[in-house]
């Protein structure tokens, strides 16, 4: 396979940021109570990541070791300065909807753990790979778990409604919508239905001889793999960005 392509299946799916490597939940939770706010969330990283990607790399033989983390940081937040401002002017409703999760972006364990592990080691064609394959991988995961929330939530897929909603009142005989999926509650039983039905999809890639990624990241408490893990409580980094 050549490796720009091997680059977007990963984040894709064998490295799937969400479903497989468990990054980037505080958004992945917060922001896809619908499907569109999802694929607004998930575009809006991808485009940061990428663009991030490609500089960082560019400047990998540029940029000394001691101050990586602070110039990797600049360089993303410059990014997502110029995405907020691009969302707030042409999609002011997205804007409102994701509100501070945009700049948030800055600080997200997957644009900085590809930084990290990724862009600052490698040239800039696969790295640009590397950061679209990631960024789509997570946009699918957001847009999925979105779709799923809004439609048992609302009886809607993207705004449109796609199940006609149950009127006492009339005596309207249709679906009566499950408001706690919409609710905080609903992100968590949503995402933890598609991590289980990864977690058959990765038992069956091992059965093949074809195994996908481990989990990692913070939620399953390994913080070395994520470039912001001097951030997490319980565990501290190295300079070599081993967890001790």
């Amino acid at each position: 396979m050549n490796k720009n392509v091997e680059r977007l299946y990963n984040g894709i799916i064998k490295e799937n940021p969400t479903f497989v490597l468990m990054l980037g939940m505080c958004p992945t939770l917060a922001v896809t109570t619908s499907a569109i706010n999802g694929l607004g969330m998930g575009l809006s990283t991808t485009v940061v990541l990428t663009l991030s990607n490609i500089i960082i790399s560019a400047l990998r033989n540029i940029i000394p070791d001691r101050v990586r983390m602070p110039a990797f940081i600049v360089v993303v937040a410059s990014f997502v300065t110029i995405v907020q401002f691009l969302v707030q002017g042409f999609v002011p409703s997205l804007y409102s909807a994701l509100g501070i999760y945009i700049p948030l972006i800055v600080v997200n364990c997957i644009i900085l753990g590809r930084a990290e592990s990724y862009a600052s080691k490698n040239p800039v064609l696969p790295s640009l790979f590397d950061g679209l394959g990631m960024g789509l991988g997570f946009t699918m995961s957001l847009t999925v778990i979105g779709l799923v929330r809004e439609l048992l939530g609302a009886g809607q897929m993207f705004g449109a409604q796609v199940l006609p909603i149950a009127d006492a009142s009339t005596g309207t005989i249709g679906y009566t919508p499950i408001t706690i999926f919409i609710l905080a509650p609903g992100a968590f039983f949503v995402l933890a239905i598609l991590v289980a039905v990864m977690n058959v999809v990765r038992k069956n890639a091992e059965d093949k001889g074809k195994p996908l990624a481990a989990p990692s990241g913070c939620l399953a408490g390994d913080c070395s793999s994520c470039a912001a893990a001097s951030h997490c409580s319980g565990h501290s980094v190295d300079k070599k960005g081993e967890a001790e």
